[in-house]
């Protein structure tokens, strides 16, 4: 991804502070390139509200990926006179049905975070410590509402259920392993639906309009926590390059954040996603 030269810095630098200093992880590695990310300029009218502390004081650095949509020239800071707004999106913790590699995609299951994701999830509350949230976003999944709760302990941030975000629906192939759906995927196309479940085009278009429906909100800094496909597809279209993030392991409740301008780019590149698919002969 080419940088833009606009990087978000929410009034301090992302990086690692001199006590979590010892053996180097993946994590402290992108929090010290940022250089790799695309990024947007929060000053002035854009100021994002944090505390006049660091953001990374504690043992868990600040570990994010930034994406921002290509400045316009033209375009003004802010969006039809309101500041730009931030969006952190975030992967769930650890769940049963992830540390046993199986799908889980019904509301109403019994999947909760294990010890491990409640540890995650305590992790991403301290790192967004010191950013103001306006409002918590999750799914009808029960895991991504544990996550918000632990979280945000503490603090009064509504939550929003927001069913658009929900996890592909694996219809027969519920409970299954992973593997199972891999191989059905292998031999299928995006528009194809799993036996009684739904397609990847069909989730494509759920993650669309419930960013749009988030866009037509007036918070200045939201809080999503979704699952592993939909912020896969999320941060891909927010991308102003084209390399994919097919590869690249999308980890349990580590943030992502978007300025306005990446949300409204990853929208808009969802839904010509499935336009296209849809334009496909014998579609």
């Amino acid at each position: 991804m080419e940088p833009s030269g606009r990087v978000i810095v929410p009034s301090v630098p992302v990086t690692p502070c001199p006590a979590a200093a010892g053996p180097v992880t993946g994590g402290q590695i992108c929090a010290q390139a940022l250089v790799q990310f695309d990024a947007v300029a929060v000053s002035g009218a854009n100021e994002y509200r944090v505390k006049p502390c660091a953001l990374v004081t504690t043992l868990t650095p600040l570990i994010v990926a930034v994406f921002s949509a290509a400045p316009d020239p033209a375009a003004p800071e802010a969006l039809d006179g309101v500041p730009l707004r931030l969006y952190v999106f975030a992967r769930h913790g650890e769940s049963t049905a992830s540390a046993a590699n199986v799908l889980s995609s019904d509301p109403s299951g019994p999947v909760a975070l294990t010890a491990r994701g409640r540890a995650q999830a305590r992790s991403l509350g301290a790192q967004l410590a010191n950013l103001h949230i306006d409002l918590a976003v999750g799914t009808r999944l029960p895991r991504t509402q544990q996550t918000i709760d632990i979280a945000l302990d503490g603090r009064r941030v509504p939550t929003l259920i927001e069913p658009g975000f929900d996890e592909l629906q694996a219809g027969d192939l519920e409970g299954a392993q992973i593997q199972a759906y891999r191989s059905w995927r292998n031999h299928h196309t995006s528009s194809d639906r799993l036996p009684h479940g739904e397609s990847i085009d069909d989730a494509l278009q759920r993650y669309a309009g419930a960013l749009r429906r988030l866009l037509a909100r007036k918070e200045t800094v939201t809080l999503v926590v979704v699952h592993e496909l939909a912020l896969r597809y999320l941060t891909t279209a927010a991308q102003t390059g084209s390399s994919p993030v097919t590869g690249t392991a999308i980890r349990n409740a580590v943030p992502y954040l978007f300025d306005e301008r990446a949300a409204r780019r990853a929208a808009a590149r969802l839904d010509a996603l499935t336009l296209s698919a849809q334009s496909q002969p014998g579609h």
